[in-house]
């Protein structure tokens, strides 16, 4: 969620950190270093850094990269699209103040949390804030620096409108937004599967995450695995392990009528640039993230461009094309980032009894009369 925080040393700083969440799961590690293709390695010609090369020639864009950042899809009222040094010193300073006092150990000899309690700070509880929340911040990684992109601090994410907004919903997104919820007021939240997030199911990653766009999640595992060959490129988000496959070359369309998960993408390079259009996405799926999904119309197309900009870092751009939703495309930019680690499977169902609880826990206070 995109919230802001009054900082004392700038009054126009006010991007607020993450706010705690923990879920546990089950990691185990997968090996994809043998599944990439051969590699020619970058040449530097006159001070400037060349793009290593797959076998085909192709920019190499392999690997395991991070879109992990404090910035904010929307960008903050008052605020310049550019941040200064003191304001990304305030930023990131602050999200640090607030990782090492929420990790300071707790009371052992604390007493048991009120019904409802919500965990914060060094107190852990605080009576009647909601639900409780995660332990710390020891599972959570939403980021810790701000965007930098082409060499510029960003304040948002999204770059066009020119004042990092999101346009305004059409009348056919309203209406479809009416419909969805009238249909859902027939059933309790934990009456069936379908009324649970797709997160929660297991189905999609939270937000945006696989996309497209691909945006942070704000949360954690903000990692993505991408592999390349002649004629497709498949990149792994480590959220629900959600798996994009692109195909390359010229596009031959899937009917209206099939809208998968992640939509039919179809890529092609345009010099040092992959860029990928996507068309028929389900429509379920949540996308662009940042507090406020939604889900596309059948005339959405979202177009992407990755362009390795050196050695340790992917330009990230994207365009949203609903004229069912929004009153104009809208666009962004994000810098991906090498991730120097594995990237592990996140094993969604494996351990995980939310669901089923959540579902027989319904049926209880049912058989018992209760709301």
């Amino acid at each position: 969620m995109e919230r802001f925080v009054r900082s004392p040393s700038d009054d126009t700083a006010r991007m607020m950190l993450p706010r705690r969440r923990a879920s546990l799961f089950v990691l185990l590690a997968i090996g994809l270093a043998g599944a990439w293709a051969p590699i020619v390695e970058a040449q530097q010609t006159t001070g400037q850094w060349v793009a290593p090369r797959t076998a085909d020639g192709h920019p190499n864009l392999q690997g395991n990269w991070s879109n992990a950042t404090l910035t904010p899809v929307v960008r903050p009222a008052g605020v310049g699209p550019v941040l200064n040094p003191e304001q990304v010193r305030a930023l990131e300073g602050g999200r640090a103040e607030f990782i090492e006092a929420d990790l300071v150990d707790s009371d052992p000899n604390r007493g048991a949390p009120p019904v409802g309690g919500q965990l914060t700070g060094e107190a852990r509880w605080d009576a009647g804030a909601g639900a409780v929340g995660g332990y710390n911040q020891f599972y959570i990684d939403g980021g810790d620096h701000i965007a930098i992109y082409n060499g510029e601090a960003r304040s948002s994410l999204i770059v066009d409108p020119p004042d990092g907004s999101r346009p305004a919903y059409t009348e056919e997104a309203g209406r479809r937004l009416r419909e969805s919820r009238e249909f859902l007021a027939q059933f309790g939240q934990y009456d069936n599967p379908e009324n649970r997030p797709l997160a929660e199911r297991c189905i999609m990653s939270f937000g945006s995450n696989a996309g497209p766009p691909m945006m942070p999640n704000y949360f954690y595992n903000n990692n993505y695995t991408i592999v390349q060959t002649a004629d497709h490129v498949m990149i792994m988000t480590e959220m629900v392990h959600d798996t994009r496959i692109i195909r390359l070359g010229t596009p031959r369309p899937l009917p209206d009528n099939v809208r998968p998960w992640m939509g039919d993408s179809w890529g092609h390079w345009e010099g040092e640039t992959l860029v990928v259009e996507t068309t028929n996405m389900h429509p379920d799926q949540r996308i662009v993230g940042g507090g406020a999904t939604f889900s596309p119309s059948a005339r959405a197309k979202v177009t992407e461009r990755l362009t390795r900009v050196d050695g340790y870092t992917i330009n990230y751009e994207f365009t949203v094309d609903d004229p069912g939703t929004f009153r104009r495309p809208f666009s962004g930019q994000v810098p991906f980032k090498a991730l120097a680690e594995q990237v592990y499977e996140y094993s969604c169902h494996e351990g995980n009894y939310a669901l089923s609880a959540v579902l027989s826990g319904a049926r209880a206070q049912e058989r018992e009369g209760g709301n």
